[in-house]
């Protein structure tokens, strides 16, 4: 029995060291293969870093991070060691998100990300209080974060065939220097209030909308000058459309309006309309021209179209009244 339990507590040790030791060995690879993969993360960013330092270039005393058609669904956080960028742009590279840590880039004045492939924008996009131009058209963004209102330098706000938008936060009315906004082929059924709240927007796109009709309020845009709204499901205008003493361009073609407001008769800064494709009521003939040169000149559903269109509805409004 002794030597019994003598054999069993030699072998329990023994179990015992090798255990030990089996477990220090696993250890010991287990932090070999850490080290590995830290050295090729560190190996795979310098590649990276060395490849991006390759797209930087210097225009106009900027420097601009310049990609264009190579793959880069995600940019690594090795990109913090060009934190001095100034302008990134970045077309068809399938890039899937921009990183949280974009907020890291204080210099950033233009950050132009179109025709990739992001799905969001984060709020941390609120820290670049440089930034002037915002351009994300051609992604597949579905809404906007309202932190874009602290980008306090904005003046051009790109977001065009997302497909998906349909509202903008109130807060970024609080841009007082935003003057440029492409929002067309989205999902907006209305003018969002936050544009009419803009003190200084001059050019607006919204074509390729649900939009149905124009809000009353539509003359709080005082300075707007170029206002983009074909195919829409428009069918009337505001009167107050007449008070835009600014507007000098109007795309209204591809709706389904009815009429042209005798309001418009009375806007002499415009210089450009198109009515063409709209369901209007009357049909109008314009005069004919005296030569081949204003033949070439004469806008179907332009400037004279609207002018002569609103006279005959006037004669028809007033020959109705006798």
């Amino acid at each position: 029995m002794n030597e019994t339990a003598v054999c069993v507590g030699t072998f329990t040790a023994v179990k015992t060291l090798w255990e030990v030791r089996i477990h220090k060995i696993n250890e010991e690879l287990q932090r070999e293969k850490e080290f590995r993969q830290r050295l090729l993360l560190v190996w795979e960013e310098r590649a990276a870093l060395a490849k991006l330092k390759e797209k930087v270039i210097n225009e106009d005393g900027r420097a601009i991070l310049r990609i264009e058609g190579e793959e880069w669904k995600t940019l690594p956080s090795c990109l913090l060691k060009l934190a001095h960028l100034q302008e990134w742009q970045l077309h068809r590279t399938s890039l899937q998100r921009i990183p949280h840590f974009i907020g890291r880039f204080h210099s950033l004045v233009v950050l132009d990300l179109s025709r990739n492939s992001i799905e969001s924008v984060p709020k941390e996009i609120g820290q670049l209080t440089s930034l002037q131009e915002l351009l994300l058209s051609y992604n597949r963004i579905k809404s906007v974060p309202k932190e874009i209102s602290n980008c306090v330098n904005l003046e051009r706000l790109e977001l065009a065939v997302n497909r998906s938008i349909c509202d903008l936060p109130p807060q970024l009315s609080d841009l007082k220097k935003l003057s440029h906004i492409d929002l067309c082929m989205n999902q907006f059924s209305s003018i969002p209030s936050a544009l009419l709240n803009m003190p200084n927007l001059e050019w607006l796109d919204m074509g390729g909308n649900k939009l149905q009709e124009l809000p009353d309020a539509i003359d709080r845009m005082e300075k707007l000058h170029t206002l983009w709204l074909q195919r829409n499901e428009i069918t009337s205008l505001p009167e107050t459309i007449g008070n835009m003493k600014n507007l000098s361009t109007l795309v209204l073609s591809n709706n389904k309006l009815q009429t042209i407001p005798a309001c418009m008769k009375d806007m002499t800064s415009l210089r450009f309309v198109n009515f063409r494709d709209n369901p209007l009521e009357l049909e109008v003939t314009l005069p004919p021209c005296e030569n081949e040169e204003e033949e070439e000149q004469q806008e179907m559903f332009g400037i004279e179209f609207m002018h002569v269109y609103i006279q005959e509805s006037l004669k028809k409004t007033g020959m109705a009244l006798l």
